[in-house]
Parts: structure tokens; sequence; C-alpha cells
């Protein structure tokens, strides 16, 4: 087994980028998800709602972030002075506020008030203690640092679909060749070149899978989630990839030899 491929998203929500590899820090991926956007109440807000944030390119220039807005222009993302309090599912996170001219672009193309915000090294948002009972952080990912798929079971779901999706649909951060269908169902631990990763918990997947990435479109037939549904849904949801604590620092590269380590029987 090998690690295929790589991605980060330094802002929640918009398009991912795929790398050949990346650093781990405490709060996962260097540079995934500290960056997020919010309405004006400080609610997060995700292609579940606006799927055309899925058009928004995201880049990581000398500066940082940079994103592109269609039909706005290109605007870098550094934080600001200011501070607010958002919300991301159940938790209340202290924030920095990022530039007024990204948030003007970003309000015009979706015709809604938003704005970015920044989660700085001195907030903490911890990790669901149910699933991880370590004092483990996540910056803006919906729960854990990060999520790993397995190719061959996309492969296995493209062969039910009349149209076939790619991963980008399921924005993993680590995607693994060479293992069976469906076999990471039974993964608890991971092991990628040096670095040892616990599975916290089966990702169960929204309505987000059903927005084409190229297009910023839903899919009419909401496909694969409904194809998904049919036989893939748990007492957790309807299941695609798992959620992982990475255990230790390191670099993750595409081609890095993947071991499972402890596996239930």
């Amino acid at each position: 087994m090998r690690v295929q491929s790589l991605f980060i998203y330094p802002v929640k929500s918009l398009a991912g980028i795929e790398v050949s590899s990346f650093e781990l820090d405490e709060f996962g991926p260097a540079g995934d998800r500290r960056w997020m956007l919010v309405d004006d109440q400080g609610q997060f807000i995700t292609q579940r709602q606006l799927p055309l944030l899925a058009n928004v390119a995201t880049r990581l220039g000398p500066q940082g972030v940079e994103i592109g807005v269609p039909g706005q222009g290109d605007f870098g993302l550094s934080p600001g002075n200011g501070r607010m309090a958002v919300k991301v599912w159940r938790d209340t996170v202290d924030a920095v506020t990022g530039p007024e001219p990204a948030d003007a672009a970003i309000s015009r193309y979706v015709g809604q008030s938003l704005r970015f915000v920044y989660m700085p090294d001195e907030s903490f948002r911890r990790v669901d203690p149910l699933r991880v009972p370590e004092n483990r952080r996540v910056g803006f990912a919906d729960g854990f640092p990060l999520l790993i798929t397995n190719q061959a079971s996309l492969d296995e779901l493209n062969s039910r679909l009349a149209k076939a999706v790619e991963m980008r649909r399921f924005r993993p951060n680590v995607v693994i060749s060479g293992a069976e269908a469906w076999s990471e169902d039974s993964w608890q631990s991971i092991t990628v070149a040096e670095t040892r990763f616990s599975v916290a918990k089966p990702c169960s997947r929204c309505i987000m899978t059903t927005v084409d990435p190229d297009t910023g479109l839903k899919d009419p037939d909401t496909e694969p989630l409904r194809t998904l549904s049919r036989y893939r849904k748990t007492g957790d949801g309807v299941i695609f990839g798992q959620n992982v604590v990475h255990q230790g620092s390191g670099r993750l590269s595409v081609g890095d030899a993947v071991d499972i380590s402890q596996q239930e029987s």
C-alpha cells in the first residue's frame, strides 16, 4: 500500500490543493483549514449552504495563503488585528479577522455578507473527547485533524454510478492505493512512512459530496450520496473514509509506504 495523493485545504470549504508532500503540526497538515468563512453572526459557512464556494481557488504563495475569487480577482489572506468569537458546529472559537478586500470580494461573489477568519496558535479547539481521549487540537476541519480515504473504495463506488466521480468530492488529506475496497472499515492504526495515525471514527458524508468541484453545482440526482446511502449507511451515518489523529510530527509524501499496524479481526 502506498500514498497515492495528498491534499490540503487552506480555507475550509474552498477549493483544495493537491500537493506532493506536507508537514504535520499540532493541528494536522500544516496550514490545513486554519482559515474559514463566517457570516455576520460568526456562524461558519460551507459548500453545504453555498456550493459555489467550490469555485474559489486557493494557493500557497510566498506571503501565505492566496485566493482567487471568480470575477473579483486574487487576494492574499493575512490575519489582522480584529478578534471575534466564531461558531463551527458545536464549538465556539476565538478567531482573528482577515483582510477586508477579500471579505468584500467573496461577499460580492456569493451575494451574502461573509468574512474570513483565522485560527491563531493560542486558540484551542479540542477534538471530540468521546472519540479521542487525549487532549488533542484541531483547526476548522469538521472534527478531526486528517481524513484518509481508499482509492479502491472509490473505484467500487464508481462501478455503481452512471457517471464516475473524483476523489475530490470527498475532500481527503491522504488517499491510499493498494488496499482492498472498504478494508478501511476495519483499520484501527495506520503507519505512513514513520508516522502513526490512530483511527478515531468513520467519516459520515453529507450533501457536499454532491457538489461538482469543477463547477460548484450540486448533482441533480444527489449522487454519489444517494448510491452510497443504499449500502454504506451505519450508525455513524453514510460512510466514506476514516477520520484519524496523528501521533507525532513528520512529513508525508506521495509514494510513502503505508502499513496497517492494527486491524479488527
